[in-house]
C-alpha cells in the first residue's frame, strides 16, 4: 500500500492543500484511501469533516506524530499531512513509513532557503531507504521573478519537480466545502488546475 507523506519544515507552504488534493485524486480513481493528519492544527482532518457524502469517500487515519500507527487494513492508499518543524526522531519515524514524499515549496527566497537542509536530508534518506521524493511548486505565478528563483533553485537539487500549482482561489473555495479539484469534474473552472496536476498524478501512480 503506497503511503504518501507531504512534508516541509516551513509552515504555510501548502502542505494541507497538497495532502487533501492527493487524497482527493486517489478517491476519484476509486481507491479506498485514508487521510492522516499529524499537524496540531488538524487542517486536513477539518477538511475531511466538511466533505459531503455525495463525493468519493476518504477515510480518516487517526495517528499521532509521537506515536505513529500503521494505516488500518481495508485501505489501499494512505496520505499523511505533517506539521511545520518536523525534524529529529519524529521525521525519521515518518520517513520510515513513507513510500513517497512530496515537498511543497513556494517561490519565496525565505521558503527556498528554509527548506534547503530538509531537502538535503531527504536526498540522503532516498538513497538509503529507496523512498521516492518529489517537489511541487505551490502558488506559482509563472510571470514573476520569484517563480524564476524557484525554477533556478530546483534545477540544482537532484530531485524531480513533479509540477507547479498555480495561485488560485479555487483551492480556497473548494477546501471550505471539503472538496478537491478532482471532485467537481473537468469544468472550465478547474480545467487549468487539473492540467497542472497531470504530471503529479502520473508520479503518484508510478
Amino acid at each position: 500500500m503506497p503511503v504518501v507523506v507531504v512534508a516541509n519544515p516551513k509552515g504555510g507552504v501548502g502542505k494541507s492543500t497538497l495532502s487533501t488534493n492527493v487524497a482527493g485524486y486517489y478517491a476519484s480513481q476509486g481507491h479506498p484511501v485514508i487521510l492522516g493528519d499529524v499537524d496540531p492544527q488538524k487542517s486536513a482532518h477539518l477538511w475531511l469533516s466538511l466533505r459531503p457524502a455525495t463525493v468519493a469517500p476518504i477515510g480518516r487515519w487517526d495517528t499521532d506524530v509521537d506515536a505513529l500507527a500503521k494505516p488500518p487494513k481495508g485501505t489501499t492508499h494512505a496520505v499523511l499531512d505533517t506539521p511545520a518543524g518536523l525534524h529529529g526522531g519524529a521525521l525519521k519515524d515518518v520517513l520510515k513509513m513513507a513510500d513517497k514524499v512530496i515537498v511543497p515549496l513556494q517561490p519565496s527566497i525565505f521558503d527556498i532557503y528554509a527548506t534547503q537542509a530538509f531537502l538535503d536530508k531527504l536526498r540522503e534518506h532516498r538513497h538509503a531507504a529507496g523512498v521516492q521524493v518529489g517537489i511541487v511548486g505551490m502558488r506559482i505565478d509563472e510571470r514573476t521573478r520569484s517563480a524564476d528563483q524557484l525554477h533556478h533553485f530546483v534545477e540544482g537539487l537532484g530531485l524531480p519537480v513533479l509540477g507547479y500549482v498555480r495561485d488560485t482561489q479555487n483551492y480556497v473555495h473548494l477546501a471550505a466545502q471539503g472538496l478537491s479539484v478532482f471532485d467537481v469534474g473537468a469544468t472550465t473552472r478547474v480545467a487549468r488546475d487539473l492540467e497542472q496536476w497531470q504530471s503529479i498524478c502520473q508520479w503518484l501512480d508510478a
